[in-house]
């Protein structure tokens, strides 16, 4: 096996089983010329599950679904040129949402870069500071170390994960001919080399600093703040019990948003606040009760009125579990760098003693709030066409476990502000590391390869992904699709009173979905009142497979129904 094409192979092959000693057990692929060592090394392994999608911009985000709801690293391999480039949105939001990506782009050998050949770019760190780490090992030469490449791909795993997981890029080039003349003889055996794992390291809280915190936050009002988990999707196993048993010792209450995945489970929600986006709009509640501190967990709050209320604080202290710096209001009074269970245990640890609870009123005002607010919330649950109604009307339906993935813009919004909290264990998954509308339903799909899921996305979103649906077959997926006639979340911004607004900004569509599902051979189904929307979700849930349930929003309307929901008028519509 001398020749360029065996050679090929048997170094692919490596590459292949290094990655599988490392763990990889996913690889979304895109079909190629250059790429095709590394294809049939992976096609034929049989530690690894490929998932072969056409679009190299939908493969990436597909992968980054897989990574999210698996909470490994999952790898993208294309072919050279123009191909790794179509991943680039999803590296941008692997980078953001710290989540562990293996890039694999095929190249052309050195001696073809920069001379004219065809479908040959510069791939040297082609994603620039979006990536851990960049690699580029060179063309397979004879006499090559399969040992380097199980370090290789070790390393590269390692990198994905650790100290802040994101993407790696390794930039493989081939010479050819790209397969021997006759593959039948000699077909390279899978090895299975010694696992060389990277294990990821825990930060230990500094005890000083906690001390401080606990003494700056013992006896005093304050709140808890949990954003969106990032990366994985979920906050590590236990954050739940330590998150509520500070809370408990501290008498304060627990801001908890939809991607923090605290809304819904068995653990102890007595002091959680989901309403939050409607009593902190009334000015006398909030000046009522300033916090003299907020201890915050997880990505930055979604809505612009948590953030403002968090701006009030007189102390903010901030937990993160990597090396990012999560402050973007520059307010931060300590930046504690550990595991967020672990920083609880040792705040209900701290020397000299555990901190004191607040004043007992302050805990009850917002139990107060929020029950006034459940309550309202109600009284909009029977509206057509509403999403007040119709997200805690899909969240009931769904099975305990289920898996949701929420798009951005006015989606996530609204299931922040409408999704309420209940006993039923639910995993919320979102794009929110970059927040774009780009590869939302392609990341869903990749979510719903490790069990069943729904995405809740704009039509927008689902238009701008639409070509997703190609990878649906097979998958067991919802896409709910509240169809408001363009970007409505710009109905609650300055743009709205521009003379452009309309055809800038809401950029309404006439796409029709239907056509759409068909020609994807997805299932569909169009509801206009609440009821029709109920049924047509229960049966594409009990059904399984791919479904497109589109369901109509009469935007101004929907506009009206937020205002009033926000000043706390029940409704009798």
């Amino acid at each position: 096996m001398s020749d360029t094409g065996s050679l090929n192979l048997r170094w692919a092959h490596a590459l292949a089983d290094g990655l599988a000693a490392a763990g990889l057990r996913d690889l979304a692929l895109s079909p190629g010329s250059r790429s095709t060592p590394l294809a049939l090394a992976f096609l034929r392994h049989p530690a690894i599950r490929c998932h072969v999608v056409l679009d190299e911009r939908s493969a990436a985000f597909f992968a980054l679904g897989i990574a999210k709801a698996s909470a490994r690293p999952v790898a993208v391999l294309a072919t050279s040129g123009s191909a790794p480039a179509n991943w680039f949105p999803a590296v941008i939001e692997a980078d953001a949402d710290a989540t562990p990506l293996l890039l694999l782009s095929a190249n052309r050998p050195p001696e073809l870069q920069g001379w004219g050949a065809n479908q040959t770019i510069d791939q040297n760190h082609l994603f620039g500071r979006h990536v851990r780490a960049f690699h580029q090992p060179g063309p397979p030469e004879a006499g090559f170390s399969p040992q380097y490449l199980y370090r290789l791909a070790a390393r590269a795993t390692g990198e994905s994960r650790w100290p802040l997981a994101g993407p790696v890029h390794l930039d493989l080039a081939f010479r050819e001919p790209l397969l021997p003349a006759a593959q039948a003889a000699g077909w390279p055996a899978p090895a299975v080399p010694e696992a060389v794992r990277a294990t990821p390291g825990a930060l230990p809280p500094d005890p000083g600093l906690v001390a401080r915190m606990a003494d700056a936050m013992g006896g005093r009002p304050g709140a808890i703040v949990c954003g969106g988990a990032g990366g994985v999707g979920d906050n590590p196993s236990g954050f739940a019990g330590a998150v509520t048993a500070l809370a408990r010792q501290l008498d304060c209450p627990i801001f908890a948003e939809p991607l923090s995945n605290l809304r819904f489970g068995g653990h102890d929600r007595s002091r959680l606040c989901v309403r939050y986006e409607a009593f902190l709009r009334d000015p006398s509640f909030v000046a009522a009760n300033p916090p003299q501190w907020v201890l915050r967990f997880g990505a930055f709050p979604v809505t612009r009125t948590l953030q403002n209320w968090l701006a009030t604080a007189a102390a903010q202290f901030i937990v993160t579990p990597d090396t990012r710096w999560p402050d973007p209001q520059h307010n931060a009074t300590a930046i504690l760098q550990a595991g967020p269970a672990e920083a609880c245990r040792a705040l209900l640890a701290a020397n000299p003693a555990p901190p004191p609870p607040a004043p007992p009123e302050w805990c009850a005002a917002f139990a107060r709030a929020e029950a006034g607010y459940d309550a309202i919330a109600a009284s909009y649950r029977h509206i057509d066409g509403f999403e007040g109604a119709l997200i805690p009307a899909l969240l009931d339906l769904l099975p305990a476990g289920h898996r949701l993935f929420c798009g951005n813009s006015m989606a996530i919004r609204d299931l922040d502000t409408f999704s309420g909290s209940g006993a039923k264990p639910l995993r919320f998954f979102g794009n929110r590391g970059a927040s774009g509308i780009d590869g939302n339903l392609s990341t869903a799909l990749g979510i719903a390869t490790e069990g069943p899921c729904v995405a809740l996305v704009g039509d927008l979103t689902a238009q701008h992904d639409l070509t997703a649906l190609a990878a649906a077959k097979g998958r067991d997926i919802v896409v709910a699709v509240l169809n408001n006639g363009g970007g409505g979340i710009f109905e609650y911004l300055p743009q709205a009173a521009l003379p452009e607004f309309e055809r800038a900004w809401l950029t309404p569509q006439t796409i029709d979905f239907a056509a759409a599902a068909k020609t994807f051979g997805v299932a569909y189904e169009r509801a206009t009142t609440l009821g029709r929307f109920t049924s047509a979700f229960a049966r594409a849930l009990e059904k399984g497979g791919p479904t497109l349930v589109e369901i109509s929003v009469d935007r101004r309307a929907s506009v009206g129904l937020h205002r009033r929901y926000w000043l706390g008028n029940e409704t009798a519509v």
